[in-house]
């Protein structure tokens, strides 16, 4: 299979559909205007159809892994280190609060 940055100049595989007078009206126009075949505008078309679906997928399965990964580590987060407890108590000094508290 070849990289999708590069260009594939085997053409072994053969896509088809069938479609009515009226749908491919509007494809037809679209690819006269772009300057490609209707085969060529088609598989672009796929091409970049393909690549969106398989991009929302993922990134709705990763959206729904961070929201648990992040509430999983929520427990076990590490004491606070020296340095961000003399933040804290500069800041209650200048401001009269506690951070988080």
């Amino acid at each position: 299979m070849a990289n999708e940055d590069t260009v594939d100049t085997t053409r072994d595989a053969r896509p088809a559909a069938r479609v009515s007078a009226t749908r491919k009206c509007l494809p037809q126009q679209a690819a006269a205007g772009s300057g490609r075949t209707q085969s060529g505008f088609a598989v672009v078309g796929a091409q970049e159809a393909a690549r969106r679906a398989i991009d929302e997928r993922e990134s709705f399965r990763r959206s729904r892994k961070e929201p648990l990964a992040f509430a999983q580590a929520l427990p076990n987060l590490p004491d606070p280190s020296a340095r961000l407890n003399r933040v804290d108590a500069a800041l209650r000094q200048t401001n009269g609060q506690r951070i988080g508290a």
